[in-house]
């Protein structure tokens, strides 16, 4: 009998910070006084929403899928790391890479801003992984001109490596 579905958020886990770790594809950024407004929203009202990530066993590391900037508040905020006694709320869940950073783009743009040039290289990485661009434009939730953009800023060959062009003839 099939397992009926639970969403992570109903086993979050306290996971020391030191266990944690940054992935290296997250293109969102926050500007310095939203990082103290954050700060200071979780020091009046807690945690009040775990990061999510996703648990590499070999290594016994947490890697974030989502929730980075959570994260940097407890490494770098004295009280609240003293508070939460390094322990960083966490749900896991378990996709391959390609899916997490789909999951981390979808959870940023839900959100807001996010860097144009990881983006180039988050398109060029799930290109190379042999994502298609219908993956690619359903996954991450981007349009065909988009996701066309990004890849002529890359300027890489092989994203069109699936296409074909002529070259117009002149009249």
């Amino acid at each position: 009998m099939k397992k009926e579905y639970e969403s992570p958020v109903y086993h979050v886990r306290r996971v020391p910070v030191e266990k944690v770790r940054a992935n290296s594809y997250n293109p969102n950024h926050v500007a310095p006084p939203e990082m103290k407004l954050l700060e200071l929203s979780i020091w009046e009202d807690g945690y009040t929403m775990p990061c999510v990530c996703y648990y590499i066993p070999d290594e016994d590391v947490y890697e974030l899928v989502d929730g980075y900037h959570r994260y940097c508040v407890l490494r770098t905020s004295k009280r609240v790391f003293e508070r939460e006694k390094g322990l960083l709320p966490v749900v896991v869940i378990e996709k391959d890479l390609s899916n997490r950073m789909a999951s981390t783009i979808r959870h940023n743009r839900a959100r807001g801003t996010h860097s144009v040039e990881l983006m180039v290289d988050i398109v060029a990485e799930l290109t190379k992984a042999g994502m298609s661009d219908e993956w690619i434009k359903k996954y991450i939730g981007m349009d065909a001109d988009e996701l066309l953009r990004l890849k002529q800023i890359s300027g890489l060959m092989e994203l069109f490596a699936d296409k074909e062009f002529s070259i117009p003839e002149e009249a």
